[in-house]
């Protein structure tokens, strides 16, 4: 188990009766709801401080109804530290009224996500209003974390590129493809986009992008490694993607990994990736 108490810098919860979730149809693991009450019974037994609760990609009509939704949960352990909201950072300087509302929800709103890992145009994250979008995020005390796959990591660089003023952090490695073992041209591209010093970088989501039936940690080590040697100790965080992982590997078994995976890093290493850059990037109290 981790020498540490952790802050898991991804987690997320859902009730699919309550607000409509396309992405969720069909899908035997997921269609279900999952809350905090779930999330403590699979984390019972490891040292799980605090979350920082991700959005869950709701129909945008209830965007901002899931952000108070969240903020309204009673406050059993372990307790929500930050939320990290949807907003329609596409519009440009007309997502200022969203961002308004966002932010007055709870002063737990600490950063955005709008996902575009599924937008069908690949230049999607360079259009000049989305690029206005996200550089509008530090006047409003936000991070934003970025959900793409990997062939996205390219026009990625050019996005963070062009808001050197954002907090970043890059979710899931980027969604390299574990499964066939490609590093290329992945490899390149997280160090290009490592040298940018606003970027951080969450250890989550390899188990379900690796064979999710037969993965082991040794198919993990590489980009485990890349990561670390790229970004340094400083910028790397946990995050168990709960229930998401659960497609792939319980909560109890993705933390093991990532021990695992870690295990020859210095004391002060293991803190900052299980709780202290979570706490530093998102602002935590």
């Amino acid at each position: 188990m981790p020498p540490v108490r952790i802050v898991d810098s991804h987690v997320h919860l859902w009730d699919p009766t309550r607000f409509r979730m396309p992405w969720l149809d069909g899908n035997a693991v997921l269609e279900r709801s999952y809350g905090l009450t779930d999330f403590r019974a699979q984390a019972d037994g490891l040292a799980v401080e605090a979350i920082v609760y991700l959005q869950v990609e709701v129909a945008p009509s209830y965007a901002l109804l899931e952000a108070q939704w969240v903020a309204s949960l009673p406050p059993q352990g372990p307790p929500i530290r930050g939320i990290v909201a949807w907003a329609p950072l596409e519009y440009g300087e007309r997502a200022r009224a969203f961002l308004d509302a966002a932010v007055a929800v709870d002063s737990r709103v600490v950063g955005i996500r709008r996902l575009y890992q599924d937008e069908p145009d690949p230049d999607f994250c360079l259009r000049p209003d989305f690029i206005r979008g996200v550089q509008l995020l530090p006047e409003y005390g936000l991070s934003c974390d970025l959900g793409l796959r990997q062939h996205q990591l390219r026009n990625t660089i050019g996005l963070v590129r062009a808001c050197p003023e954002v907090s970043f952090v890059l979710d899931h490695l980027g969604k390299p493809d574990i499964e066939r073992h490609r590093l290329d041209p992945w490899r390149d591209e997280i160090r290009e986009l490592a040298a940018f010093p606003n970027v951080l970088c969450k250890l989550s989501g390899m188990a379900t992008e690796a064979d999710r039936e037969r993965w082991t940690t040794a198919d993990l080590v590489p980009f485990a490694e890349h990561v670390f040697d790229t970004f340094g100790e400083d910028r790397v965080m946990f995050g168990g993607d709960w229930p998401v992982v659960l497609m792939a590997s319980s909560y109890r078994r993705w933390v093991e990994t990532v021990d695992e995976l870690v295990r020859g890093l210095s004391a002060e290493a293991q803190r900052k990736l299980w709780r202290e850059n979570a706490c530093r990037f998102y602002r935590l109290r």
